[in-house]
């Protein structure tokens, strides 16, 4: 049975709420008076499109379907879930909750994405204040699972596992929030942050960049994994999250920040907090929670990698410098020439403890990368129209590989004449053959998406490598396909 969604304000969060629901599957009714508003939303439906596909290894249910409605009371007729979303302005929130609760359900849920309202200010006045909760979302909504479900006392148990069970439904993390306060949890922490950075830089102490550079490169990441409380229980080594406190606790009457209300030290907040710890993350050593945390970093500073951003692009221009990996005039080019030096990383690995398949083939397309790289097809090539399309691959698995490990991959080119380009990548552990890669391709026109003869520089290239490998004969393992079974 399909559900419906009604989005009450059209803006950024109600945009990302919009299509958080209509990827989920659900029905989208939304009412903005913005004569813009359908527009704005489709612009963020298309990102959201793009990317919350990538976080799910299975397909999503097929999108619901999305209307944008004239009237309050049209809009939230039969749905099953109320997202409120307009300006922070309490009258104007309490005049739509009179609006919405006239036309919908009784049992409907009314969620409020405000950052600071309390839901006691929200369900002041209110025909049906058992209905109407706090659910405060994150920018993007359709990307950033943390949903603050904030309750009183007029909300009964039944609606608040409706409610939470419902943001499950749609990927989201419910974090109930049993005592209301302004600005919730998360916003309070932000605020913090947000106050002392004006500080910074007003006093003249840091740049926005700098600041920025801080977190991003240092405990942003870090409590992107394990949060606050995780993060300083690891820093207090095996002694834990006391031995922390004790070290640190004084801190807390220094004058480093200008944010000095603070709470007293007292034994009962440190076996309050400690007592917390434990049940939060007792169940592991401190060795085992700086491997958890050492394997998350890596994969998350990884992945930033992919995308040249804040600590992925810092370690790019590391490895860029570091590479060492020779061109077509420092190349000797009468041997396989090196296309590819690192460590295979924590994350190439699989449920047996070696690299996995997928990896052979992502670490032979960087060699194959680079080759190109080598003959003159680099970035500037590239968007000049021209490249190379791989058209066929073989690999085969000789030996097994582990985290850890620090691999060489060495190609000879078998053919390079014309539109043809056939590479064989043989990839080392020292002197131990790991596994080799069979590639062809054909250079491409990018505007015809066709096969086409490659510049003549590249042309140039090709024969000069082939005229200095025509000795190094025929590679083991080359042009080989899998046998059939006698």
């Amino acid at each position: 049975m399909t559900k419906t969604a009604s989005i009450i304000g059209g803006g950024v969060i109600g945009g990302g709420w919009a299509a958080r629901f209509l990827l989920s599957g659900w029905d989208v009714r939304v009412f903005d008076p913005d004569p813009e508003a359908e527009r704005k939303i489709g612009e963020v439906l298309d990102n959201a499109r793009r990317s919350l596909p990538g976080l799910s290894d299975v397909a999503l249910p097929d999108e619901g379907r999305l209307s944008f409605h004239d009237t309050l009371s049209d809009a939230v007729a039969g749905a099953d879930w109320i997202q409120e979303s307009v300006p922070e302005r309490l009258d104007l929130k309490l005049r739509v909750y009179a609006g919405v609760q006239a036309a919908c359900a009784a049992d409907a849920i009314i969620g409020s994405s405000t950052s600071g309202f309390k839901p006691s200010a929200l369900q002041d006045g209110s025909a049906r204040p058992a209905q109407i909760v706090v659910t405060h979302p994150f920018n993007p909504v359709y990307l950033l699972p943390l949903v603050e479900l904030v309750t009183t006392a007029a909300n009964d148990a039944a609606t608040i596992t409706r409610a939470q069970n419902i943001i499950r439904d749609i990927g989201m993390h419910p974090l109930h929030v049993k005592k209301e306060i302004d600005a919730h949890i998360a916003d309070r922490f932000l605020e913090a942050v947000w106050r002392e950075a004006l500080w910074l830089v007003r006093d003249g102490i840091a740049t926005t960049e700098e600041i920025d550079d801080a977190i991003r490169f240092g405990f942003g990441i870090r409590w992107a994994q394990m949060g606050l409380f995780e993060t300083y229980r690891v820093a207090g080594g095996e002694a834990g999250m006391r031995h922390f406190m004790a070290q640190f606790g004084p801190a807390l009457k220094w004058p480093w920040t200008k944010l000095m209300d603070v709470p007293d030290f007292t034994d009962e907040l440190v076996d309050l907090i400690a007592d917390q710890s434990d049940a939060q993350s007792g169940a592991y050593s401190i060795r085992e929670l700086e491997r958890i945390r050492d394997n998350n970093l890596v994969a998350m500073m990884r992945a930033l990698k992919g995308q040249d951003w804040g600590a992925g692009a810092l370690l790019n221009a590391q490895g860029h410098r570091k590479a060492g990996l020779p061109g077509l005039d420092q190349a000797d080019l009468s041997q396989p020439v090196p296309t590819l030096r690192r460590a295979v990383p924590l994350d190439w690995t699989d449920y047996n403890g070696h690299m996995t398949e997928s990896k052979y083939l992502e670490a032979f397309a960087l060699s194959t990368d680079r080759f190109m790289r080598v003959l003159g097809c680099d970035d500037d090539y590239i968007a000049s129209g021209g490249s190379y399309f791989t058209a066929e691959t073989h690999i085969r698995h000789i030996d097994e590989c582990h985290a850890g490990a620090r691999i060489e991959v060495r190609t000879q080119m078998l053919l390079g004449q014309g539109k043809k380009l056939h590479v064989f990548h043989s990839m080392y552990e020292g002197g131990r053959l790991l596994a080799t890669g069979e590639h062809f391709l054909l250079h491409v026109d990018l505007e015809t998406r066709r096969p086409s003869p490659p510049s003549a520089e590249i042309e140039a290239a090709m024969a000069r490598v082939a005229e200095a490998q025509a000795g190094l004969g025929w590679p083991e393992g080359a042009g080989n396909a899998i046998r059939r079974p006698a």
